[in-house]
């Protein structure tokens, strides 16, 4: 699909980071795929942000320079209409298992590891705004809805080795460079993965992931 044709070509995104260098690079890479981008240094100054223009999806560290990106996920979370909608995602150094559940477990709509694959961010935010709008007309809170998944989903050893690697936030290339295979193969075992869970999208797969302790 081409940037011209993409449902969420326009969509405004509120970066929220204390470093000036990664907001100017990040805000530069996400104006390029046609975005609007505001951008917020702090928690306080993002929460005033939202007020004064609703954001269509929040990017934001989990640790900032003042104040966390937990404060604005709770702020959002904790209002109605439409900024309780407002998906979120943090993007972290924090790897472990534990942080990853922490993020998700609050309402977090995603979480993405450091260092960055942009190719990972991309993906992540086209789910994240294709699935606020299903969310919205579904009526469910982001990240707080149980997810429907059949009982007894096995997986074979190769899908455990890229399921730990998908909950950890690689893309797909990087996956296959660590395990020694074509990026074609991973593609095919994370479809497999969407098929017997009939999860639609990698953010549910890697919260289903972590949920059932396969990170």
């Amino acid at each position: 699909m081409s940037l011209s044709s993409r449902p969420s070509q326009g969509s405004k995104i509120l970066l929220v980071d204390g470093d000036p260098n990664y907001v100017f690079l990040l805000k530069k890479h996400l104006q390029a795929q046609n975005y609007q981008v505001a951008t917020a240094e702090n928690s306080l100054e993002a929460i005033a942000q939202i007020e004064a223009s609703t954001p269509d999806l929040v990017i934001t560290g989990a640790v900032l320079a003042e104040g966390r990106g937990h404060d604005v996920l709770a702020y959002l979370r904790q209002q109605s209409g439409d900024l309780s909608w407002i998906p979120l995602i943090f993007v972290s150094a924090k790897a472990a298992r534990r942080d990853r559940i922490e993020g998700i477990n609050a309402g977090a709509t995603a979480y993405v590891t450091k260092p960055l694959s942009l190719e990972e961010l991309n993906a992540q935010i086209e789910s994240c705004l294709r699935n606020s709008q299903n969310i919205r007309q579904g009526q469910q809170k982001p990240g707080l809805d149980k997810l429907q998944v059949p009982t007894n989903v096995k997986l074979t050893n190769t899908e455990q080795q890229v399921a730990k690697l998908v909950a950890k936030g690689l893309s797909n290339l990087e996956i296959s460079q660590q395990m020694f295979t074509s990026k074609r193969t991973v593609e095919s075992h994370i479809s497999h993965m969407l098929r017997k869970t009939e999860l639609t999208n990698r953010t549910e797969l890697s919260r289903w992931i972590l949920e059932n302790d396969l990170a």
